[in-house]
């Protein structure tokens, strides 16, 4: 329930920043840090949103009650996924091979945290 409530407060305070950043600045007078502090209270976000989505997927078709830790490694790994593809798109090389790449990075991430923990 804790790590529940620090997820939640964590990607509501990510989403708060970044609101924040899309309105007052602009990607040429941010700068490097604000690029690197975008890109991170993007992925907060997307942590947040995709470990809400995990947990209640894994409550209605498996019937689990309790979120476990490998569970947040599972969703911190798939959350990378939505912040590489905007990388790709921001680059202008968004194409079949490079989402391609994306989902195998992907799944060898998630293959590699099944095996290990």
């Amino acid at each position: 329930m804790k790590h529940n409530r620090f997820v939640s407060i964590i990607s509501i305070a990510g989403l708060a920043a970044l609101i924040v950043m899309l309105n007052f600045t602009s990607p040429t007078d941010i700068g490097p840090f604000g690029v690197l502090l975008f890109f991170t209270t993007a992925y907060l976000v997307c942590f947040g949103v995709i470990s809400l989505l995990m947990q209640s997927f894994l409550r209605l078709a498996f019937k689990k009650e309790i979120f476990r830790s490998k569970d947040y490694l599972y969703s911190a790994v798939l959350a990378f996924a939505p912040i590489m593809l905007l990388m790709t798109y921001s680059f202008g090389v968004m194409n079949l091979w490079t989402v391609g790449l994306v989902c195998l990075f992907i799944c060898l991430a998630e293959f590699l945290v099944a095996k290990r923990i």
